[in-house]
């Protein structure tokens, strides 16, 4: 994913959010609607002196737009993420090393504590 493409994702929602229309924003951000159009889409990547145009007319801190963007980044790059579960082989040692009685009654009373070994 291209941070054009986030970018223009922000700012679609944070639009949208508002209930104010493309060309609205256009207007108030003094971009033409074919360019902000394509910046939204992430097809073009907007000057900074466009991104402040764009935030202003959403009343919207520059450094607001930028947590938004990594928190979008962030989402992306961990849904695409392959996920790898390692197994081992876990085997149960007594945790106190003592000799256990034989015979069918010892083995119920005798408290005993096990630890996993990974």
């Amino acid at each position: 994913m291209l941070l054009r493409q986030v970018i223009g994702s922000v700012f679609r929602r944070l639009r949208r959010e508002r209930g104010i229309t493309l060309r609205e924003l256009a207007e108030v951000a003094q971009v033409s609607v074919p360019y902000l159009s394509e910046i939204e889409r992430g097809r073009k990547e907007p000057s900074s002196e466009i991104l402040a145009a764009i935030c202003r007319a959403l009343d919207l801190e520059l450094s607001d737009l930028l947590a938004e963007v990594q928190f979008d980044l962030t989402t992306a790059v961990r849904s695409t993420l392959p996920v790898h579960l390692q197994t081992a082989a876990i085997r149960v040692e007594d945790a106190a090393a003592r000799r256990i009685p034989s015979g069918p009654r010892a083995y119920s009373s005798i408290p005993t504590a096990y630890t996993l070994v990974a």
